[in-house]
């Protein structure tokens, strides 16, 4: 039972779930199956779970963190169907190592298509030019095609964003500089968003609000580590090449 409250709150944690969430989901398995309140204590970097009267305590890493809010849905219907003794702790336990073991992340050509869309759009929103539109737009898929490559070859955290955001600096001072663009500001606005980390912001303040605050704290700094790289990222190109 403490081995499929852990992995469900595993599954959830590494899947940008807020804290509460995975500790009321834990909680829910572990009191339908044992008729016993769980306890439950959860961080971004680690997970326990017990089980009220019990001397019994295990402890779950959390080695990495992305977001998948699909994977964190999928979890809530499988231990909603548990308590509602749809399914017993063995299917749900079996139906969350396959969960474990399918990452469901959309193709990596669909996550660049719309990097690319995503970053023209907020541009236009930020108060760009149409003309801008097809720049900022592969500029966009560009960035964010560095960052998912650096974070998967280099494994060092911030680094990936730092860089990405720097080829969108230079690629964005070559447009304007061949004419090809005209506001260099609301193209970089454009490009970058894609890196910026709106869930994990979204997160922390949602822990905070929720009295987590180890975790809010934790999270909301991670964030500001983000988007201080980015930043420097930009920085670096305005100093030194425009």
């Amino acid at each position: 039972m403490l081995e499929t409250c852990l992995m469900a709150g595993k599954i959830m944690m590494e899947s940008g779930a807020e804290i509460y969430r995975v500790e009321d989901t834990m909680n829910r398995i572990a009191d339908a199956a044992s008729q016993k309140k769980g306890i439950s204590f959860a961080t971004p970097t680690g997970i326990f779970m017990s089980v009220e009267g019990e001397h019994h305590l295990k402890l779950q890493p959390i080695p990495t963190r992305t977001i998948n809010l699909e994977k964190v849905s999928l979890v809530n219907d499988l231990s909603r169907e548990f308590a509602a003794h749809h399914i017993s702790l063995e299917e749900l336990n079996r139906s969350l190592k396959k969960l474990d073991r399918d990452t469901r992340f959309f193709p990596l050509w669909l996550q660049i298509l719309a990097a690319g869309i995503v970053s023209g759009a907020l541009m236009i929103i930020f108060g760009g030019s149409w003309i801008d539109f097809i720049s900022t737009c592969i500029i966009g898929a560009i960035g964010f095609t560095i960052f998912y490559y650096t974070a998967e070859w280099l494994k060092v955290k911030f680094l990936a964003e730092f860089f990405a955001s720097f080829i969108v600096g230079i690629l964005a001072v070559f447009v304007v500089h061949v004419h090809l663009g005209v506001n260099l500001d609301k193209i970089i606005i454009g490009g970058v968003m894609p890196l910026v980390p709106g869930v994990p912001i979204t997160n922390a303040v949602r822990d905070l609000l929720a009295g987590h605050l180890l975790s809010g704290m934790a999270r909301g700094m991670e964030a500001l580590l983000t988007s201080g790289a980015i930043g420097i990222g930009i920085a670096v190109v305005f100093r030194f090449f425009t």
